[in-house]
């Protein structure tokens, strides 16, 4: 009970009156495409004998942290060009008992930094935590590495900066030890949103710059600020696209060496709003909140998650929309669609979706757009998920994920090659995971 009433506290932003009903009452599951126009279509049934990747997860992967480190809400992960692994995680969402060692009370345990770098092995090889004399999220949430190796983080909580995390100061401020969400980790200032920013490091954590400032925005429409920031990818022009986000409704899109804005759009390529519209309409005239994801394609399509809609929208890089596909449109909670990640071949012919609510990752087909089976589950062995949130591919066509609130670890899903879906259905349980549970 105590944790199903602190991941409501976390989605308080967008739950209210009959949505949170539906948080409890549950929901039913199933893939519908949109076209243009919006209006639902069935999906023809995936024949049999169709040839789909096939995934086993490593449950050594990676290798238990020195320090006795462990990590918070597990935020974001990207690959480097090295094919090396960096996750960022939330450090003030330990809880107290996970954060003894912290206050010198029991040897385990501690936060690990906020930002951890692995081989392929699993092995940690490098890390960096906060600065000071530079901005830092309250929330820690997306990573991005650069073509140049620089790191590129994102923000979003409105909430201004907490204790040191495991201090005693956090805790006696929340002494039931369920601390950290998005929103109240921190002091709420009315009028201002902390995460207004996006920070751009060296991979030693040294400040290289910042797009906007700490509670400097002024909602959707500012072009020196961003607002709760989800990921940050870059387009094959060095343009750097952020999903922004968690306060704003919106795609921006910056010069990643100037700093400045170059173009924004919302919902279907208009001029975003902050208007107070209710979520779960997959034909919302507007993103809601958050915009969880903006992810690139080969081919110049620009896929964006709205999450609590249940709908990713396709545009151009310049913001023109294509078209919208709706994904498990039935799920209320904390919505369907929370981060992309594409195959590795050259057409990338596999788009896979992280399912933070259902706890699955959704393996569609991209041209077509249809759904051709979800792997997953929820709960806490390897396999399965609990708060399933960021998704990254490699080289090789392997699946890392990370989870966020209690779930607070990465895993790596091994790629095994083509099979026909039929032999995935009838074993329904593959390598840890459950076949569209």
């Amino acid at each position: 009970m105590k944790h199903t009433i602190r991941n409501i506290i976390r989605s308080r932003r967008f739950l209210t009156g009959a949505a949170l009903a539906a948080l409890i009452a549950g929901f039913t599951f199933g893939p519908s495409m949109f076209g243009n126009g919006g209006f639902a279509q069935a999906q023809d049934a995936v024949p049999d004998n169709t040839m789909v990747p096939k995934f086993e997860v490593d449950p050594f992967w990676p290798k238990p942290l020195p320090n006795n480190w462990v990590m918070g809400e597990t935020i974001g992960v990207a690959m480097d060009a090295h094919e090396n692994v960096w996750v960022i995680h939330r450090p003030p969402s330990l809880e107290k008992n996970m954060s003894s060692l912290t206050r010198g009370e029991a040897k385990c345990c501690t936060a690990a930094p906020d930002v951890l770098e692995f081989d392929q092995a699993g092995n940690l090889i490098h890390y960096f935590g906060p600065a000071e004399g530079h901005d830092w999220p309250s929330g820690n949430h997306g990573i991005t590495i650069d073509k140049d190796g620089n790191v590129w983080i994102a923000s979003a909580s409105a909430a201004q900066p907490g204790p040191p995390p495991g201090s005693a100061e956090q805790f006696a401020k929340h002494p039931s030890g369920d601390v950290f969400d998005i929103e109240t980790g921190g002091e709420m200032v009315k009028g201002q949103y902390h995460d207004s920013f996006i920070l751009k490091l060296s991979q030693d954590g040294k400040f290289l710059g910042e797009i906007g400032r700490a509670n400097g925005s002024k909602g959707s429409l500012d072009i020196d600020n961003v607002r709760g920031v989800s990921t940050i990818r870059f387009l094959p022009d060095g343009t750097l696209v952020a999903a922004d986000g968690y306060g704003n409704h919106r795609v921006s899109e910056w010069d990643p060496k100037t700093l400045k804005n170059i173009r924004i759009w919302g919902a279907y390529g208009k001029p975003p709003t902050d208007d107070p519209i209710p979520h779960y309409d997959v034909n919302s005239p507007q993103f809601g909140n958050p915009v969880h994801c903006a992810e690139p394609s080969n081919d110049g399509l620009l896929y964006v998650c709205d999450r609590t809609n249940d709908r990713i929208q396709v545009f151009k890089f310049d913001g023109t929309f294509v078209k919208q596909y709706g994904v498990a449109i039935n799920t209320k909670a904390l919505g369907s669609v929370w981060e992309i990640a594409f195959s590795k071949d050259r057409a990338q012919k596999f788009m896979y979706i992280t399912d933070g609510s259902n706890e699955v990752i959704h393996v569609f087909d991209r041209q077509s757009m249809k759904e051709l089976y979800a792997f997953g589950g929820g709960g806490r062995k390897a396999g399965v998920f609990y708060g399933v949130h960021s998704i990254v591919t490699d080289a090789k066509g392997d699946i890392f994920t990370t989870e966020t609130f209690d779930g607070a670890r990465v895993q790596k899903f091994i790629y095994k090659g083509m099979v026909p879906l039929s032999s995935l259905l009838k074993q329904h349980i593959v390598g840890g995971s459950i076949i569209n549970p």
